[in-house]
This record gives structure tokens, C-alpha cells and sequence, in this order.
């Protein structure tokens, strides 16, 4: 079970790692343009921007606290807070029409779901 708590987390943060970079990088306008995007066109540069950072916030929160052994609580914290991104995304998406985006921001809070089940109750880091 350790093992597929890792895997599950290590594939999250390549998620969150990919949308947050994109989200600081990549300029709105060309967010606003790619498949999905189009809610960036909706609010401003610095509400995308900031969604961007807790992305990469969320990397650093699933894998660095166990690598490092530090406050390794903050792993399933980490996976509640991206349910509750999740969740919102999901509402965006769906206000949009775009079913398919809303799928994939259900298995990815499902992915942090299991985490955050995993690492509270099955298999937490012991200190």
C-alpha cells in the first residue's frame, strides 16, 4: 500500500506540476486559447497566476515533507487541499459545458482522495 501511495503522489504532483507551471509561464491569452483554458479568459492574470503557484505548492506539499522526513503531515493535508482545487475546477468546468475536463478533475481529486485516505488512516509517516 506504501508503494501505491508513493506512485499515486508521485503522478499528482506531475500534474500539478505541469498546471502550475503552465499557469505562472504561459501567458493568459494563450491559456485562454488551449482546449480547457478558455475559464482563464474569465478572471484576471493574477487569480490565474495564483492558482498556478498553489499547483506547484501542492508538488512540493506531496513529496517533499516524507522525502525529507519533515512534518510529513502535510503530505494528506496537501491532498485534501487539491480536493477542495478539484472541486472548484470542477464546478468551472462544468459551468463551462466541459464535461471532459470535468471527468479528468474528478479522477484527479480522486487520486488525492486516496492519498489523503492512504496517508490519514492506512499508512500514515510515522515520526
Amino acid at each position: 500500500m506504501n508503494l501505491a501511495l508513493w506512485i499515486a503522489a508521485g503522478l499528482l504532483a506531475v500534474v500539478a506540476l505541469i498546471g502550475g507551471v503552465t499557469k505562472v509561464f504561459v501567458p493568459k491569452e494563450k491559456l485562454a486559447a488551449a482546449p480547457g483554458g478558455g475559464w482563464t479568459g474569465d478572471v484576471g492574470v493574477g487569480f490565474v497566476k495564483t492558482l498556478g503557484v498553489l499547483e506547484l505548492l501542492a508538488v512540493a506539499g506531496l513529496i517533499l515533507p516524507a522525502a525529507l522526513g519533515v512534518a510529513p503531515v502535510l503530505v494528506p493535508v496537501t491532498a485534501v487541499c487539491w480536493i477542495l482545487l478539484m472541486a472548484g475546477a470542477m464546478i468551472t468546468h462544468g459551468r463551462r459545458g466541459e464535461s471532459a475536463f470535468v471527468v479528468l478533475n474528478l479522477i484527479y481529486l480522486a487520486v488525492a482522495a486516496f492519498i489523503a485516505w492512504g496517508r490519514f488512516v492506512l499508512e500514515p509517516f510515522t515520526g
